[in-house]
């Protein structure tokens, strides 16, 4: 999930899977880097090292570094994705927002800005060749300090735009994400030395391609914050009846400029939002909480319970008691 810095351009999805981003050994238009190319294999050596005693996800000495592992390629998942950066070492992964799909792999890296609801599915992962990966969850408020900096170069301004995106990886970046993992190695050095390459990765993603997008979400009144506000204020109160007029007064926009930007960063309305976040937390409560379909209905704040029904099996593919009965019997077996 990263490149080459302020040289690199980004790799902006359209709404359709043949337009997503879909990296591989190398590129026509890439000439070939071999320090690129033994930084990659190191990353390789280090993830797999760091999790050959666990499959799925494991949490880091180092705060907001997480670690992945998948042997089985499985269905889609949904969840939602924070401001974070993901790298991959090996294997791929498909990001599904909105209508868009989003693939990275190990020549290109993933930055989230703010919450958004997801599909993603790890694809290329096998007992012998499992799917390693990396997510490092990113503080508004160190980006905030860094862009405050007088000595960061200034970014041309930008509008409202997604909330994700997909850019190539360099050595710099690379370089950076490699020296927070090797810290591992030595805990003690991990409270002093952390936060520095923390703010440096910080930089590349700023500096790299769109990274004016990243800055947005950190620059007070800007329609990304903005947005970003809205959709906190949405989480919170998502089992509430949607009241857009308020929600857009409250963080001082029109209803007319919140839809409008409201779906340029999150590549959906705010009812669509809103629903997303009531059915997964409607599947949450039913597979973790052993909460049965109405009452998980009832609780997110649906009234009818043929609609929820009807809802859930458009997002997940199965009505509610089929779909948890299928991941619970996945989960025992």
């Amino acid at each position: 999930m990263a490149l080459n810095e302020t040289a690199d351009s980004a790799i902006d999805p359209s709404n359709h899977a043949d337009h997503a981003v879909n990296g591989g050994a190398g590129s026509a238009s890439t000439p070939f880097d071999p320090g690129l190319d033994h930084a990659r294999l190191d990353l390789v050596a280090l993830l797999d090292r760091f999790t050959a005693d666990t499959t799925g996800t494991c949490q880091t000495a180092v705060h907001g570094l997480f670690l992945h592992r998948v042997v089985h390629c499985c269905g889609p998942s949904h969840g939602i994705q924070t401001p974070a950066l993901g790298v991959i070492a090996q294997g791929s992964k498909r990001i599904m927002v909105g209508d868009e799909l989003y693939v990275y792999d190990p020549m290109h890296y993933l930055v989230s800005s703010v919450d958004l609801p997801v599909m993603g599915q790890v694809t290329g992962a096998t007992e012998d060749t499992p799917y390693l990966g990396m997510r490092l969850d990113l503080d508004v408020e160190e980006i905030t300090k860094l862009i405050g900096d007088e000595s960061l170069p200034p970014s041309t301004p930008a509008d409202a735009s997604r909330g994700l995106y997909v850019n190539r990886l360099g050595t710099s970046m690379l370089d950076a994400v490699l020296r927070l993992l090797r810290l591992l190695d030595t805990p003690e050095d991990i409270p002093i030395l952390a936060p520095l390459v923390k703010r440096e990765i910080l930089y590349r993603l700023l500096m790299n391609g769109p990274g004016a997008r990243l800055r947005q979400i950190a620059l007070q009144d800007s329609q990304t914050q903005r947005i970003a506000k809205a959709i906190m204020m949405l989480r919170q109160h998502f089992d509430q009846p949607l009241r857009v007029e308020s929600i857009a007064r409250d963080v001082h926009m029109s209803v007319s400029s919140l839809h409008h930007h409201f779906k340029a960063v999150t590549a959906m309305s705010p009812l669509q939002y809103q629903k997303q976040l009531r059915l997964q937390e409607a599947r949450r409560l039913m597979l973790i909480d052993m909460t049965d379909a109405a009452t998980a209905a009832h609780r997110v704040g649906y009234e009818s319970a043929s609609q929820f029904s009807r809802e859930y099996s458009r997002l997940f593919g199965a009505p509610p008691l089929r779909d948890t009965r299928k991941w619970r019997e996945t989960a025992g077996a």
